[in-house]
């Protein structure tokens, strides 16, 4: 296969750190290629250099044939270099149709022909066989239709290479399965597809080759059939990775959460039960829709229960908002970090100390000196790679925001912390840290509750598993039963 891509020596700094040193890229016409590496590995920074958001300090770019400078996201979609981020890049309140072709509508004697618009629009999902309605607003689809809609409005662009930044880290396998349909597609058309994303088995079901970044340097490019899991592993973090679930052996205690029958109206939670024990990991498992989200929010009081009960301790207690739960010592770590955990334009410091500000009053005010020694402690606690505490959340990879907002409920004080999808966009050496984490909170007296999409990740980590489906509890699990096939049947509503 053709060249279509060749980066060289590509170097990128930022104050305070060098984020990208002499990276080599080589991409082919017609492959998916995968890009790996830890968390601040370099990845982002070399795929917005790539599309234009960022410009190169030094090395040098050639796409299909020639020498070039990225100098905008927009000349990189004119050359056909096309990106669909983790966060997508679609307006809500208009129709697919709209999106797919925004700022670029067929005009004619200075009229929008929406007709024709709509007509080609069709076609394009059409052609890749997806049931989508081009008139549709896109706040009516589902986030895998979203992401759907994200790659026709680059194949409509005449796209030579689409670069994909953790596109199934929202989807359900189901989901997951209809994308990479696309993308074979997509290959067979001839169109490059950059595959970027910390769920290695699929990088072994969909790539052909993988480059592999570590600090923001070059380690190296393989073809996917010429290494294995563990090699890959050991290329991403320069050490062999031993045992991905940490072993725990504290004793689990008397129940200090109990949920009775709740219930959200008919929406996504059912006469929802289950207790949770001092020192144990609970994990819950499901589909998606399958209502678990849906139940922790309201335990933590961000969404209105209509009937049921919370009991801490033995006793019932009122959690109407977050500052109840709160009160409660109860931490929510949302599946959506970037919107509900943290204040992203804010500094390490500030989101680290904001859920327990009153810690750190003196005489009625905020003592700095102290919000600086804490936020300095779980920095080197947690091991969070940053120049400085004073770096905003925004500017920090997926797996140190995930550290952050950890930081925020372990100096709250919290005795139950929900994780929700605690390692969701997350590599693979920072896991095993969130991981020892978990442990370390449970072998204090903790109680914790992990959601997770995660099979083998649910099993690795959890002492006891609840499954839910369409609102319900339909099975509990216990350890010494842990099996993935019982527990996807009871997913998929076939259990015993």
């Amino acid at each position: 296969m053709e060249d279509i891509l060749r980066l060289t020596k590509i170097c990128k700094s930022f104050p305070g750190v060098k984020a990208l040193s002499d990276v080599n890229l080589t991409i082919k016409k017609g492959e998916v290629h995968a890009l790996v590496g830890e968390n601040g590995a370099g990845k982002s920074t070399l795929m917005k250099t790539i599309s234009g958001a960022y410009k190169k300090d030094e090395g040098s770019i050639w796409f299909d044939g020639r020498d070039v400078e990225v100098t905008s996201p927009k000349q990189s979609e004119l050359m056909g270099i096309s990106i669909i981020y983790q966060e997508l890049n679609l307006i809500e309140r208009i129709s697919v149709a709209e999106n797919v072709f925004i700022g670029r509508y067929p005009l004619k004697s200075g009229f929008v022909q929406w007709g024709k618009m709509y007509k080609d629009a069709q076609a394009l999902f059409d052609e890749f066989d997806l049931k989508i309605d081009a008139r549709r607003l896109v706040r009516s689809l589902t986030m895998a239709q979203k992401q759907m809609v994200e790659i026709i409005k680059a194949v409509s662009i005449n796209a030579k290479v689409i670069i994909m930044d953790e596109p199934t880290s929202s989807l359900s396998t189901k989901e997951t399965e209809s994308l990479f349909k696309i993308i074979n597609k997509l290959k067979s058309n001839g169109v490059a597809v950059v595959f970027i994303s910390h769920r290695l088995d699929e990088i072994f079901t969909i790539c052909d080759r993988v480059t592999v970044l570590r600090d923001g340097c070059y380690v190296g490019d393989r073809d996917i059939s010429d290494i294995t899991k563990n090699e890959m592993i050991s290329m991403m973090i320069g050490r062999e990775l031993t045992q991905q679930y940490p072993e725990r052996s504290n004793a689990i205690g008397d129940v200090v959460l109990e949920v009775k029958n709740l219930t959200d109206g008919g929406k996504s939670v059912n006469d929802v039960s289950f207790a949770a024990r001092k020192g144990e990991v609970l994990g819950f498992y499901g589909l998606v829709g399958a209502g678990r989200t849906e139940t922790m929010r309201m335990i933590f009081g961000i969404d209105k229960k209509i009937s049921g009960k919370v009991l801490l301790n033995g006793t019932e207690v009122t959690l109407k908002s977050p500052r109840d739960a709160i009160k409660h010592s109860i931490g929510f770590i949302t599946e959506n970090r970037r919107d509900e955990g943290l204040f992203l334009r804010s500094s390490i410091r500030v989101n680290t100390v904001m859920v327990a500000l009153h810690k750190i009053l003196k005489h009625g005010f905020i003592s700095y000196k102290k919000e600086k020694e804490v936020s300095e402690e779980y920095v080197k606690k947690l091991r969070t790679v940053t120049p400085s505490i004073n770096q905003k959340a925004m500017f920090l990879s997926g797996g140190n925001q995930q550290k952050v907002v950890l930081s925020k409920w372990l100096f709250s004080d919290s005795e139950i912390i929900i994780f929700d999808e605690p390692t969701r966009g997350i590599d693979v050496g920072a896991r095993r840290e969130i991981y020892q984490i978990i442990n370390d909170l449970v072998g204090n007296g903790c109680t914790v509750v992990v959601v997770s999409s995660d099979l083998e990740e649910i099993i690795g980590i959890s002492d006891r598993i609840l499954v839910m489906h369409e609102g319900n509890i339909a099975g509990e699990v216990l350890k010494e039963d842990f099996s993935q096939n019982l527990i996807t049947k009871y997913a998929v509503g076939e259990g015993a």
